[in-house]
């Protein structure tokens, strides 16, 4: 896992800290506050998206999840919160050793 888009949330707080902990070098936060967010591509080099649900309207979620589908990039709803956060991260782990 090197690239992560986190898409909704005002802040992330310590769960940036703890998502770089299970390997990813990098990751890029969009609020989805503003209306021309639905207009942003996904970055090339992002290699998995997360929604925060609690934190985004669903026009925006649709945009991303068909955006996301387009590029065939993994895309996982999550709450904003480390638990949720954290049971995506293991369910990933435990797809990639099954491949």
């Amino acid at each position: 896992m090197s690239s992560l888009l986190v898409v909704g949330a005002d802040h992330l707080g310590n769960i940036t800290d703890k998502l770089m902990n299970f390997g990813f070098k990098e990751i890029i936060h969009l609020d989805g506050r503003k209306v021309n967010m639905v207009k942003r591509e996904i970055p090339e080099h992002i290699d998995i998206i997360f929604v925060m649900t609690d934190y985004i309207n669903h026009n925006l979620a649709k945009v991303i999840k068909q955006k996301a589908k387009n590029q065939a990039k993994p895309i996982y709803f999550v709450k904003r919160s480390w638990s949720s956060i954290h049971q995506v991260i293991q369910r990933m782990e435990t797809e990639k050793k099954a491949n």
